[in-house]
């Protein structure tokens, strides 16, 4: 039998899961909700464009959507 320690290790994740095969099912899960996003900005920008290269714009836009956000809540925050 092998001799466990108490102590978590970190896997290549940065979660301490502790987990030997280092298996994910609950150390995180915003990827999912990130790319329900992306698509969703991508949808938007793109379909409200007029030409190819404000469709090329509007992608750039949905893949940095979240920073959009953040600015605008610190703004009306006033910070």
């Amino acid at each position: 039998m092998e001799n466990e320690t108490s102590e978590k290790k970190t896997c290549g994740m940065g979660c301490k899961c502790g987990s030997k095969k280092w298996k994910h099912g609950g150390c995180g899960g915003g990827g999912g909700l990130y790319a329900f996003g992306f698509f969703g900005a991508a949808y938007y920008y793109i379909t409200t464009t007029t030409g190819l290269a404000a469709g090329a714009v509007g992608f750039l836009k949905a893949l940095v959507w979240p920073a959009f956000l953040v600015y605008e809540v610190l703004k009306s925050l006033g910070v």
